[in-house]
């Protein structure tokens, strides 16, 4: 299970990059662990530190890049990032993702994404937005000339709200909204049929027992 995507009320944080690839994301050096958490510190990695990262430096160690926007004061704890075109271009790499899950980020608002790249983040409880690029242009003035900025996105209503009062209303596919909002990744959606399985493997170890 994933955690439920109903209602996010969060600081934006604006990464002014058109073609953002997943290397850029999480450099390749940190894919050795299939695990899901501990990417959060080497998200964009090579923009955020001045010095090479490799898995298992401390960062509280490292030089940090102050020019980068994750490490300027007004944007720490954003919950939404907001991108340029083509976000997650590149290789397939799940953790991409990950990374972004685990530093805190549970939305990411784009004029477009890499469709395998949009495809990992509803799988892994983010929220991929697709606003006409006219749109985030607004967002990245906003968001770059006022401390604080914040938007609120609702699933159900498929809707980003300023606090302006503007709604920005987002296309998604309804079996993935449907997981978003229940939290169901593809373990959780079979785990929901567990007493049919049962059922079924009881039934099958009666009727072939020798595969048992």
């Amino acid at each position: 299970m994933m955690e439920a995507f109903t209602m996010l009320e969060g600081l934006v944080v604006p990464l002014d990059r058109a073609n953002v690839d997943t290397d850029a994301i999480i450099p390749k050096q940190f894919l050795k662990s299939i695990q899901r958490a501990g990417f959060g510190p080497n998200l964009f990695d090579e923009w955020r530190y001045l010095d090479h990262g490799e898995p298992g430096m401390d960062p509280a160690t490292r030089v940090v890049n102050p020019d980068f926007v994750l490490n300027q004061p007004r944007y720490q704890g954003a919950r939404i990032l907001l991108a340029r075109e083509n976000f997650g271009c590149g290789s397939s790499r799940e953790h991409a993702p990950w990374a972004l899950a685990d530093y805190g980020f549970r939305a990411i608002i784009a004029p477009s994404f890499a469709d395998i790249f949009y495809n990992n983040c509803l799988k892994n409880g983010l929220l991929p937005i697709v606003l006409e690029a006219s749109q985030v242009d607004d967002l990245f003035k906003a968001a770059g000339g006022e401390p604080g900025y914040r938007l609120a996105v609702d699933l159900a209503q498929q809707v980003v709200r300023t606090p302006e009062g503007r709604c920005l209303g987002f296309a998604i596919d309804a079996f993935r909204k449907y997981c978003l909002l229940n939290g169901y990744d593809d373990i959780g959606l079979t785990l929901r049929h567990v007493a049919d399985i049962k059922v079924f493997e009881e039934r099958r170890r009666e009727a072939m027992p020798w595969l048992f």
